[in-house]
Parts: structure tokens; sequence; C-alpha cells
């Protein structure tokens, strides 16, 4: 039985001014369980960053809970631009959040240079972010996220800054890393080839105020990386389905 990590029950956001009352988020209910990688789809300014502020703890709740399965869950927030410090190498661009926590501990190093190693890094730790292609800088954003061991990493559109062959090929960067790291993962996204390839489940988000529309449990032949579930039977199904619940808010 898979442990569950997040609850997330009768969600609702309202933002207020002196003039009126905005609702943001009407109501949303989902679960995250560990070893997950679910993604959260919606029509644009839905809701979708609102929710993700506020599982950070950057914003509050009007209403409704959020429960972790206990108080020492960390996590981690990986955001669209790799914010790489051009001034600094890419090793020291790795340790900036062990830096801020003030956790930088000669354990902690070392364990980053070995995710730099282990991920194709190796001879670049020495290198400054212009020297590395997009692909690579988001590799390094994901093992400085990786380097405070979340147990729950948030991903805000993280391959949107690259063109689409960089995008297929840093997903499947993405995915094996968080897999072999045993990682549980929730991403917002626009792609929705991107989610379902990816995915184990896709949350369907309404028109603002937002509400769940739908949960997809995405079910394969075989669970490759992303680039290869794209040719699995049931894909363009699930497209179709997700598009559609989309389509209706156009």
């Amino acid at each position: 039985m898979k442990t569950k990590l997040l609850s997330v029950k009768n969600l609702q956001k309202n933002y207020y001014s002196k003039k009126n009352e905005i609702e943001a988020i009407k109501d949303i209910t989902f679960d995250i369980y560990e070893g997950e990688f679910v993604s959260i789809v919606g029509p644009s300014g839905c809701g979708k960053s609102t929710l993700l502020n506020i599982l950070n703890g950057m914003d509050n709740i009007t209403n409704g809970s959020i429960e972790f399965k206990d108080d020492n869950i960390k996590l981690g927030y990986m955001l669209q631009s790799d914010s790489m410090l051009n001034w600094r190498t890419v090793l020291d661009n790795a340790l900036l959040g062990l830096e801020i926590k003030k956790e930088k501990t000669k354990e902690n190093i070392n364990n980053v240079i070995n995710l730099l190693d282990t991920y194709g890094l190796k001879e670049f730790k020495d290198k400054h972010p212009h020297e590395l292609s997009g692909g690579m800088r988001q590799r390094v954003a994901l093992i400085r996220t990786l380097a405070l061991n979340p147990d729950i990493l948030i991903l805000d559109e993280p391959f949107s800054k690259l063109d689409y062959q960089s995008g297929l090929m840093v997903s499947d960067d993405v995915y094996n890393i968080l897999k072999e790291q045993h990682k549980t993962a929730i991403m917002v996204t626009h792609d929705l080839a991107m989610a379902i390839s990816i995915s184990d489940r896709v949350i369907v988000l309404s028109n603002r105020p937002c509400t769940v529309k739908n949960i997809y449990e995405i079910k394969r032949e075989k669970n490759l990386n992303p680039i290869n579930n794209r040719k699995d039977k049931n894909f363009a199904t699930y497209y179709d389905l997700i598009w559609k619940d989309l389509s209706e808010y156009e």
C-alpha cells in the first residue's frame, strides 16, 4: 500500500480588495502518494500558480485544509527559469540552496558532486552557466533542488523555456533522475503531451475559480521514459480526453 504524503481537501482561496472579493480557487481536493509523478493542467489563468504558491507556503488558504504525512516533510521548488548565477561555477550554483539553508556540510557537498558526476556533468563542475546548454542548466537546477533532499518536488513548467527537442530530452533526464532518487513530484504544465508521457496521474483543473474537473490515472502497457511513453497505445486516448476537458473552457 502506497504511503500518502499530502492530502488537499476542499481547498478554497479568495483575494480581497477594498472594492471586491475575487475567488481564485473554488474547491480542490486530491492526494499525493510517495513515489508518484503527478501533473496538474488547466486553462490559462485558472489558478495553477496560486495552488503552487499555497503548497509551498508562499500564500495562505481561505478555507479547506492541506495535510502532510508529518511535520518533517520537505518540499523542493524548481522554477521555470534555471535561475543560475553566471559568476558562479556549476558546482557552486548546485550548492546554492545548501548555502542558503546553512546546510553546506562536507557530506552534502560530496552528495552534490556525486549527483553531478552521475548525471553527465562531471566535466562541467568548474564551468560557468553560459558554457552549458539549456538542458544541462536544467539538470543543474534539478540537482540544486535535490541537494536539499526534499520529500516532494514541485516543478513549475520546468521545460517551457526550452525548445521542443531539448524539452523532450530534459524530460527524460528529469524523469530518470527522480525515479532513481525515489522522489515524489508535482508538476504544473500547459503541455498535455508532456503531462501524459511523464506522469502517473494527471489532475485537470477547471476554469477560474478552479475546481478539479477530472483526475486521470495514466495506464500504459509498459512504463518507459517519457519519449517512448508517447508511443503507448493509450497515449492518444488520454490526450483526447484531457483536450476535451480543457476545450470546454475556451
